[in-house]
């Protein structure tokens, strides 16, 4: 599972844009349109984060979840601690990789912050063992908030963790259907509510949906 983020200059890029050329840091040259955005108003490529977000099947039947996050600007700055920052060098750069089973509980946590603001920044990785043992599921935002939110962890490091159960369940699910030979949408056949029911508009219980991939949970007319 690989998800990508670009941030807010998501299709600022030199095929799309009538800016200028976005320079050495422009990631999507020559790819053409990412997403069908109306033509933006002329603008400068300025900043890119790209989240990439990978999921592993693991040889002794655990599941890695891995999460990286570098911020670039297109163009030198200053830092104070740092000095100058060139082009192309990241000012955030986090990784993190969650060990979960199939239940979805963590087994480990690894944090990792290779470039920072402050020279402070990486000191506060180990904390992110505290989440060892939760559950992703119900209330996944809440428990992480609670055990590395605010002071007690790295914003970046901790909005990574968020989006990890839903990476987690695109992991684990479809692979497991597919290696039952079943359509990944194949939700109805368990006598267990279906935990994606009312979680969006699709899999709301009156949608048609639901109807067809779990007909037995349908609310609708």
């Amino acid at each position: 599972v690989i998800l990508l983020f670009r941030g807010q200059s998501v299709t600022n890029h030199c095929n799309y844009t009538k800016s200028t050329n976005c320079g050495p840091l422009c990631p999507l040259e020559n790819q053409g349109p990412v997403m069908p955005l109306p033509e933006p108003t002329a603008r400068k490529h300025v900043h890119t984060r790209a989240i990439d977000y990978r999921g592993y099947e693991r040889e002794d039947g655990l599941w890695d979840i891995e999460a990286h996050l570098p911020d670039k600007k297109t163009y030198q700055f200053s830092n104070n601690w740092r000095g100058e920052v060139p082009i192309g060098e990241p000012l955030h750069e986090m990784l993190l990789r969650v060990t979960i089973d199939n239940n979805f509980v963590i087994q480990d946590v690894i944090a990792a912050t290779e470039h920072s603001p402050f020279e402070m920044c990486p000191s506060i990785t180990p904390a992110y063992k505290s989440v060892i043992g939760i559950q992703m599921g119900a209330g996944w935002r809440k428990a992480i908030r609670m055990k590395v939110g605010g002071v007690h962890g790295c914003t970046h490091l901790t909005e990574l963790l968020f989006p990890m159960a839903t990476v987690a369940m695109q992991t684990i699910w479809p692979l497991l259907k597919h290696k039952k030979k079943k359509a990944d949408s194949d939700v109805g056949t368990s006598d267990k509510r279906p935990v994606v029911l009312n979680t969006c508009h699709a899999w709301s219980t009156d949608s048609p949906v639901v109807k067809e991939n779990a007909k037995k949970y349908y609310t609708g007319e």
